[in-house]
């Protein structure tokens, strides 16, 4: 069934990019919002989930678009880096947004979420 869905994705590869674009937006937009100096954070692990699964999604219809229109499997690894330096953008976009700052901690879970979306996308190619 999830392999159906990816290949109709793949398919219909602008539609994931569509859907690629509109989170790259979110993020940016998430990203863009100031908080008042010294809100605490409710629950740490809500940022941590949050980061995580965004790049997760951002990496992994990324790759259904990029493959879905080349049909190479290696284009993951273009996904990746892609979805890494939007993560590595959005910190530093942070910087210049009021009582916000760039966190290396934030990066890493990014990375994670995007690589483990690209690990997780390979097993497509690998029931082949």
């Amino acid at each position: 069934m999830i392999k159906k869905t990816m290949i109709w994705f793949e398919k219909h590869y602008i539609i994931s990019l569509i859907i690629t674009i509109l989170i790259a937006i979110f993020i940016f937009y998430i990203s863009s919002k100031s908080f008042e100096k010294g809100t605490p954070v409710d629950f740490p692990y809500k940022t941590i989930v949050y980061h995580f699964s965004i790049f997760f999604l951002l990496a992994f219809f990324l790759s259904l678009s990029l493959i879905g229109k080349t049909k190479n499997k290696y284009y993951i690894f273009i996904a990746i880096l892609i979805s890494i330096a939007y993560g590595i953008f959005d910190e530093l976009h942070q910087l210049f947004v009021p009582n916000r700052y760039c966190s290396i901690g934030d990066f890493l879970i990014n990375s994670t979420g995007i690589i483990l979306s690209g690990i997780i996308y390979s097993f497509r190619f690998k029931s082949n």
